[in-house]
């Protein structure tokens, strides 16, 4: 890879993997964010959305060191994530624990069918 499309490489924002689980009454996010602090992460949740974005900094290299591999993202990520259910955002709960986000937000209920009076007048 030349320099200037490591350059670009390194200056893109990467995406986040997710897992997205539905049960009856939630919807579970999980993502492996080694090496970020809880902090450092921003999560916004609507009614039908998620998203979660953050950065991993870089280590500083040695100058006398030859990298033979580079497959770690480092720098800025982010992921959206329309949910399968609407949910109740103000609810939401994340946690971080040995490097993986867990976000768990209940399901708004169910759909409810309106009925329609027939006007006998």
């Amino acid at each position: 890879m030349s320099d200037e499309e490591m350059n670009l490489w390194q200056s893109a924002e990467g995406q986040l993997a997710v897992d997205v689980i539905e049960t009856p009454t939630e919807i579970i996010i999980r993502s492996a964010i080694a090496g970020v602090r809880p902090q450092d992460i921003d999560i916004h949740v609507t009614s039908d959305l998620v998203t979660v974005r953050g950065e991993r900094e870089r280590h500083k290299e040695r100058h006398d060191a030859t990298v033979h591999f580079e497959e770690c993202f480092w720098g800025s990520f982010s992921r959206s994530i329309v949910l399968p259910s609407h949910v109740k955002p103000d609810e939401a709960q994340a946690q971080m624990k040995n490097g993986v986000l867990t976000l768990t937000i209940p399901k708004a209920h169910g759909e409810m069918r309106v009925p329609i009076r027939e006007d006998l007048s």
